[in-house]
């Protein structure tokens, strides 16, 4: 029966079209996430800026500049009003995403590029990763660090709390990934300890139940996190070099949605593990891919020889 549902869903799947590509970063745009409220999309890039663009028009609203060297991430507070932004130039800034687009806190302290950080649910509470081996938690009111966690042996790939934010999951380029207790800091479970290969992405799936670990051997796990073993795996893509990300895609059936070295994105059903579409149209690799929170969009990033953000929809 089971595998007839899976069939079912799959004949009844709309693929998605391009509908507009988004052309401002000079360099590599090296993130994309929609807004929680879903009226913006925002991008980083190695240009060192962020933009904020309108979700619905994908106009550009503003350009958000202070780094000084190429950004690797960004996040957005729960209400959608800040942006947290991770560079090179080792510093955090928080933004807001609002009139004036002020740059509100910069958070200093790591010693190397951070390059992975996100909000907890409760927005009062910023994580990151750095090349520096460390995992900090900072304070979003007072820009101060609460916590430095010497959490890996080599770079932070990514870190990402859990929708109570009572736990941070984090990768990393040693091959490891770990549960840490957001309050006291201490590793409560290791879930991948191999030395190979690297862990170059992993997040908490949106019911907190599971792990998505994407590994730089072309493979993407989801993980239960509480036995600590993994129920799925994802494969076709390509992914060896680059920290790709990967998300789920919960607005009409639930897919699990990566970028590519191939220059393409991917969607897999997220039961069946069938790959059931692939996205074709950058012109260099696929790093970061966004899934509109409540219409069936998708937002994909591509590296130097493409800077550009493909949007995608799926016809009504």
């Amino acid at each position: 029966m089971a595998s007839g549902g899976a069939n079912q869903s799959t004949a009844a799947y709309k693929p998605y079209r391009h509908l507009k590509t988004l052309t401002a970063h000079q360099r590599a745009v090296s993130c994309v996430k929609f807004s929680n409220n879903g009226t913006l999309l925002a991008s980083a890039s190695l240009d060192k800026t962020l933009i904020i663009w309108s979700a619905s028009t994908f106009s550009l609203l503003q350009r958000l500049v202070g780094h000084t060297d190429g950004i690797s991430d960004l996040a957005w507070s729960s209400d959608s009003h800040y942006i947290c932004s991770a560079s090179d130039d080792r510093s955090l800034r928080i933004w807001d995403a609002r009139s004036p687009f002020d740059c509100l806190k910069i958070l200093k302290g790591h010693s190397d590029f951070v390059f992975c950080v996100n909000f907890n649910p409760q927005s009062n509470l910023i994580v990151s990763g750095s090349f520096d081996e460390t995992i900090r938690i900072w304070e979003v009111k007072t820009g101060k660090c609460v916590r430095v966690i010497r959490a890996h042996s080599m770079p932070v790939t990514s870190v990402h709390f859990n929708r109570d934010g009572s736990l941070i999951v984090s990768g990393s380029h040693d091959g490891s990934c770990k549960i840490w207790d957001a309050k006291e800091g201490t590793c409560l479970k290791t879930l991948i300890d191999d030395k190979d290969p690297a862990v170059s992405f992993t997040k908490f799936s949106p019911n907190g139940k599971f792990i998505l670990v994407a590994t730089l051997d072309s493979t993407l796990k989801l993980w239960n996190y509480s036995t600590g073993k993994f129920l799925k795996i994802y494969l076709g893509h390509s992914n060896r070099v680059y920290c790709i990300t990967s998300t789920f895609s919960v607005t009409s059936g639930k897919y699990i949605v990566s970028g590519s070295e191939d220059k393409c994105v991917y969607l897999w059903d997220l039961q069946s593990k069938a790959m059931i579409q692939k996205l074709e149209g950058h012109s260099d690799t696929v790093i970061s891919v966004t899934c509109h929170p409540a219409e069936n969009k998708i937002a994909s990033a591509g590296l130097d020889l493409d800077r550009t953000i493909r949007i995608w929809v799926q016809d009504a």
